[in-house]
């Protein structure tokens, strides 16, 4: 006996559940409905249109309402909006949004999937404003085509998120002037306030004006107002500040929503309708760390999510064992990837953690494309478990930070990290890898081997008169700066002067990216000394936190060079 399966929406999650309900069933009826002109289109990618990178608008659209009949005998309406949901009758309302037409589907069991859409504010003087907002082809389309008839001097992108960050860049590589304002007082809100200020300086060196703590209040021709009082000159806007869940209908037709206004769903994807299923950004997901329920604005758990969806509906068991949100972006030449919680997100939560920080080259040292990769990995205490880390380099960071969701996902600790048999040639990594390297790190803090502060902390402790130590040679204090009225001895020397150090008080110990500075702080803990504490991140952590905050305050460096 054939079904009817409706689909609402025709991107990642609804495309996806079409497709495997079809090869789970050869003979039912299966109609996706999608209110713009294209299905399956590659909406991750539409930022890089702006830049040429995607040579042309239709290279983002991957698959045709032709294709989809053609190939799987799907029905792909596009242009069709489904307006409402009659949960008694089991069937949709439907609006054909070219001729206007209404009419209706029924079904045996319906997939809701439409997705997100852009937070766009009605702000005083919108409408003397070139506003835009990209959730689709048609938004990235609509945009490229302005802004390559106009030409306009500048153009602002409110917002700092993955979007924002992407056409900021995007448009940068095109030649436009770009301002970026955001709201929070960093980029890349998913990424720790020690981490983020490294991108903070690769923004700006790219000839962005970044504008932090402030956001958009207002518009007038060819200006954008913002809160603080500051007006930019700008004959375009793009409004990238959130999204929120596309849920009218199913609220409408009585679709059970969580706290944030994403829909509800059981471990089946169920909504409290026992014949409507959801997935993608408009429901609300588990996170397995947080143990709690939230939105997940990912393309990957979307894709999961629909073939969970079609396999249940073919009465096949499935395996949801929640999400811990991992994801990457490029900023300019620099890859951020994270995965599990953040620092932030602890804050809130009543948990004993402890992070490190750990700056060592992503390969071997002597190969010409080695670069320094920033890793954060946080853990909890006292169990060692795994709870989150954050990469930021030149190189593949994504491969790091997959291993560490992978982890997660296990439950694993960061014992076992040290432990991990991974992939070694110089081309690609080293012997220990950084993956590695951290669990020996974490591991060695959880038991107490030794004790560290985040450079983060360096310059209230430069400020209070701390006795800093670098043990670093000293040909490289002249070439990549140090720390004003800092300590040295380097580290070849450490054991014939240690003497000099005082026993006193504490003592702050750095190298260039923390680990001779954790051989020195285990060679003074072996001397007597009891307050030793190792820098995580070394000068290049320090340096990175610094720069930024220095440059827009124009407070007193507490660096001789930052080495860059």
């Amino acid at each position: 006996m054939s079904n009817k399966y409706l689909i609402v929406g025709g991107v990642a999650g609804g495309a996806s559940a079409a497709a495997r309900l079809r090869r789970l069933g050869e003979d039912d009826e299966i109609i996706m409905f999608e209110m713009g002109p294209h299905v399956s289109f590659s909406n991750c990618s539409l930022p890089y249109r702006l830049s040429g990178e995607v040579k042309n608008t239709e290279d983002l659209i991957m698959m045709t309402p032709e294709l989809f009949k053609g190939m799987y005998n799907i029905d792909a309406r596009v242009n069709n909006e489904v307006i409402a949901i009659d949960r008694d009758k089991k069937e949709v309302e439907v609006k054909n949004l070219l001729d206007g037409k209404i009419y209706k589907e029924s079904y045996d069991k319906l997939i809701l999937s439409p997705g997100a859409k852009p937070v766009a504010p009605n702000l005083p003087g919108i409408e003397k404003a070139n506003v835009f907002t990209i959730r689709n082809v048609v938004d990235i389309d609509k945009l490229h085509r302005f802004i390559e008839k106009t030409k306009p001097t500048r153009i602002t992108v409110a917002g700092a998120g993955f979007i924002g960050i992407e056409v900021v860049e995007n448009l940068v590589i095109a030649g436009y002037n770009v301002t970026l304002v955001q709201s929070p007082p960093q980029i890349l809100n998913q990424i720790d306030d020690d981490m983020v200020q490294r991108l903070h300086k690769e923004v700006i060196d790219h000839g962005v004006e970044l504008i932090l703590g402030d956001r958009v209040s207002a518009f007038d021709t060819n200006k954008v107002m913002l809160k603080s009082g500051k007006v930019i000159e700008s004959e375009v806007v793009i409004m990238s500040i959130g999204i929120t869940p596309a849920t009218e209908i199913a609220v409408q037709a009585g679709i059970e929503t969580g706290k944030k206004g994403a829909i509800k769903v059981d471990a089946n994807y169920l909504t409290n309708d026992p014949d409507i299923y959801a997935v993608g950004d408009a429901i609300e997901v588990y996170n397995i760390l947080t143990q709690s329920n939230a939105p997940l604005a990912l393309a990957g758990p979307a894709l999961k999510q629909a073939r969970s969806v079609a396999d249940h509906i073919h009465g096949k068991n499935i395996s949801n064992k929640g999400y811990i949100g991992s994801s990457i972006v490029k900023v300019f030449n620099i890859n951020v990837a994270n995965t599990g919680l953040s620092e932030k997100m602890l804050a809130k939560m009543d948990l004993d953690y402890d992070a490190i920080v750990i700056v060592p080259k992503d390969k071997v040292g002597i190969m010409p494309d080695a670069e320094d990769l920033a890793f954060k990995l946080i853990f909890e205490k006292p169990t060692g478990r795994i709870l989150g880390a954050q990469a930021i380099g030149l190189g593949n960071v994504d491969k790091r930070v997959d291993v560490i969701a992978t982890a997660i996902k296990f439950g694993a600790t960061v014992d076992d990290l040290s432990d991990l048999e991974l992939c070694y040639a110089p081309p690609f990594g080293t012997g220990k890898d950084v993956v590695n390297f951290a669990g020996y790190v974490a591991s060695n803090l959880l038991h107490g081997t030794f004790k560290q502060v985040s450079f983060s902390k360096i310059r209230e402790l430069y400020e209070h008169g701390a006795y800093i130590l670098d043990v670093r040679e000293r040909p490289e204090l002249v070439t990549e700066g140090q720390i004003k009225n800092v300590h040295n001895i380097p580290l070849s020397e450490l054991r014939d002067r240690y003497e000099e150090i005082p026993k006193d008080e504490p003592i702050y110990v750095h190298c260039r990216s923390g680990q001779r500075s954790y051989n020195a702080a285990l060679t003074l803990q072996s001397k007597g000394y009891k307050e030793v504490y190792n820098i995580a991140g070394g000068f290049i952590g320090v340096r990175s936190y610094e720069y930024y905050r220095d440059l827009v305050t124009g407070r007193e460096p507490i660096v001789s060079d930052y080495g860059y």
